[in-house]
């Protein structure tokens, strides 16, 4: 079984003691383990400030954009071995980990095409001089490099894009970077770490990787780091609560859970280019990666007269998914990537039919290989109905992360504005319909309870990603339960790695200093 080490400091580094384990979740086999006990991550911290940092922050922003399109180029070119350990320790069907990788390839070349737009100095402008008082005296604001660690914690639905979303942003800041995947997933995570530290694209000490728990990571982190995070609500809350990161002002990023919505107007009508693209965008969110995206569609509101239509389209979609082992000819949809995330599925799943009754659910029969028959975390889709205008409190308040989703029909458009409202704060909203009036009344209504908002109608029928896909232009975050934070947006995400400094003297003399 192979032992998954950590890179640290520069060089590869196994823990002490008992090692975590990780399994195939479609047969429960054992494909690897890592430790991270005994780790010395104040000394990894350390040698990235003091190694990487300076050694990075020597390079142009077009010097740092051309190893990132390196870096790119290297994972297209070691695609299929990482896809393929998408199938072995994510559950992953093949199309699953096409998404995760490629969505890492294309976030890092976005990046490095933004790096060709960049000044040829250190500094970015932000935004114009400003006289103060005199045409001799002026004000302007730059951002510099930070003289820290980007400490990444990510989740485990995406090892390979979740990593590199936050990095690319990181590395063309000029700031190192020290990820840390999730331990359940981490197998491709791992490899993909290993052709980072292998190819010597990026300068000594900028890339570092901790596999296993975090242990005693953000005891060591301080005022020139940034600490991001991506997982759930309630370890985000723990973060947050960290003395060490309180007191130090620890600069944090959060992505956590969404009860993301998707919103039907009332003029789409069955059978109509806009219906068609509202119900694939739902059952995709359902079924890819089995519904471990942050992205996915939770809450599904659409107007009573639509329910029947809707429930129906849905459900003759769901029946032909098949669900089981990815290494099994024919199936779409694979298992839940842990024991722990399939109890929490379960339990997620309990709490919801309080408020909802179950308009279908799926079999219970799953296509596995010879000799693994019962093994498997596996978890058919089911979909959820609430009356019109319920109240439903636990659909507003508990996301299932898995194959599921809540139909909510409405009375009146102004009763799915609240109701939409009532998750807490989303990622994204999709809003699927023809007609501007209601457009215009809906994202007026919901687009400050929110990161982002997708706008379906039938001119992007047949070539819309899908409101699930995080892009590298628009920023992924959300206010509120989706965790307050922001990464990708372009060159928002670069700058949240730096400092902005207001600098104010002599005009002529702060233009020459911010070329």
């Amino acid at each position: 079984m192979k032992t998954l080490r950590s890179f640290l400091s520069g060089e590869w580094v196994a823990g002490t003691g008992k090692p975590a384990v990780l399994v195939n979740p479609a047969t429960e086999e054992a494909v690897a383990e890592t430790s991270s006990e005994g780790l010395d991550l104040k000394a990894a911290l350390a040698y990235a400030r003091d190694v990487g940092g300076p050694a990075l922050r020597d390079l142009s922003f077009a010097e740092r954009g051309e190893r990132l399109q390196s870096l790119a180029d290297l994972i297209h070119e070691h695609r299929d071995e990482l896809i393929e350990c998408g199938l072995v320790n994510a559950g992953n069907t093949r199309g699953d980990a096409k998404f995760d990788v490629d969505g890492a390839s294309a976030t890092l070349h976005a990046y490095a095409e933004l790096a060709k737009t960049l000044p040829a100095g250190p500094w970015l402008p932000d935004g114009e001089p400003v006289e103060i008082g005199s045409k001799r005296l002026a004000g302007r604001h730059v951002f510099v490099p930070l003289e820290g660690v980007g400490v990444h914690i990510n989740a485990f639905n995406f090892p390979a894009w979740g990593m590199m979303e936050k990095a690319a942003c990181a590395w063309l800041a000029g700031l190192p970077v020290l990820t840390k995947p999730a331990t359940a997933t981490a197998l491709m995570a791992h490899r993909l770490a290993e052709l980072v530290a292998e190819s010597e694209i990026l300068p000594v000490g900028t890339f570092s990787c901790l596999t296993g728990p975090a242990a005693d990571l953000l005891d060591h982190v301080d005022e020139r780091d940034v600490v991001a995070f991506t997982g759930s609500n309630d370890t985000g809350a723990w973060i947050r609560q960290i003395e060490h990161v309180r007191s130090k002002s620890v600069r944090l990023n959060v992505e956590a859970d969404s009860l993301n919505a998707a919103l039907l107007g009332p003029d789409v009508e069955p059978g109509s280019e806009t219906f068609d693209l509202f119900v694939g965008d739902v059952y995709r969110d359902m079924t890819q990666k089995a519904g471990q995206k942050c992205t996915a569609i939770r809450r599904v509101f659409v107007p009573e007269g639509r329910l029947d239509a809707i429930r129906e389209a849905l459900v003759e979609r769901l029946e032909g998914t098949v669900i089981g082992d990815p290494a099994v000819d024919g199936v779409r949809m694979g298992p839940i990537a842990s024991a722990s995330a399939l109890k929490a599925v379960r339990s997620g799943l309990e709490k919801l039919e309080q408020d909802a009754k179950v308009a279908w659910r799926g079999e219970e029969s799953f296509k596995t290989r010879d000799g693994f028959e019962g093994k498997g975390f596996f978890q058919a889709p089911v979909l959820l109905e609430t009356a019109t205008d319920a109240d439903a409190p636990h659909v507003h308040s508990v996301e299932v992360f898995g194959p599921s989703t809540t139909l909510l029909p409405y009375s009146a458009p102004t009763a799915a504005y609240a109701a939409v409202k009532r998750g807490g704060g989303g990622l994204v909203c999709s809003i699927h319909t023809d007609d501007r009036t209601f457009l215009q009344e809906a994202v007026r209504s919901v687009a400050s309870a929110h990161g982002r908002l997708y706008l379906g109608s039938k001119k992007m029928a047949g070539g819309a990603p899908g409101p699930g896909t995080a892009l590298a232009p628009l920023q992924h975050g959300g206010p509120g339960r989706a965790g307050g934070g922001s990464e990708l947006g372009g060159l928002r995400g670069v700058v949240h790695n730096m400092q902005r400094v207001a600098l104010q003297g002599y005009g002529p003399l702060l233009d020459w200093l911010a070329k």
